[in-house]
């Protein structure tokens, strides 16, 4: 079943069980999905509204980070609920070890020897891992990975 078919069955579902926040976090992305759409001017593939989950669960982290800091815990806990949601359609995610590996294969097949080469080795790793694990985490491998 694709993203979208999902996201369009748990909208029904949510609707029937009366889920508020859940059907409003679905209309929202699949709103963002039909905005993209438009401005495409094509279907949109499955990687593609993966990109987009990816893009809203970013904005909630910066959000909830927000949030936190300054001691907004209502709208903290509401965040923190929203990107259950988003993370409920996402792949699983890669262990950091998983992801070690793949820094590891990166950095040799593009022959990276230092630190001013990490956007070569961020440039082939992030194909592989789209959705699969978080950019920020990527990026602290690969600065571990690499020489200074």
């Amino acid at each position: 079943m694709s993203v979208m078919e999902q996201l369009n069955q748990d909208m029904k579902q949510a609707m029937k069980d009366k889920a508020v926040l859940k059907l409003s976090v679905i209309r929202m992305v699949k709103a963002t999905i039909q905005n993209e759409e438009i401005k495409l001017g094509r279907q949109l593939s499955d990687d593609d509204v993966l990109t987009i989950l990816t893009r809203e669960l970013k904005q909630r982290r910066d959000s909830l980070h927000e949030f936190e800091k300054a001691g907004r815990e209502d709208l903290a806990t509401k965040t923190r609920d929203e990107m259950d949601i988003l993370i409920s359609y996402m792949p699983a995610q890669l262990s950091e070890e998983e992801i070690r590996q793949i820094v590891r294969e990166a950095v040799v097949s593009v022959g990276a020897t230092s630190k001013k080469e990490m956007g070569k080795v961020m440039g082939a790793i992030m194909p592989k891992v789209k959705g699969k694990a978080d950019g920020k985490v990527i990026q602290r491998i690969v600065s571990e990975e690499l020489p200074s």
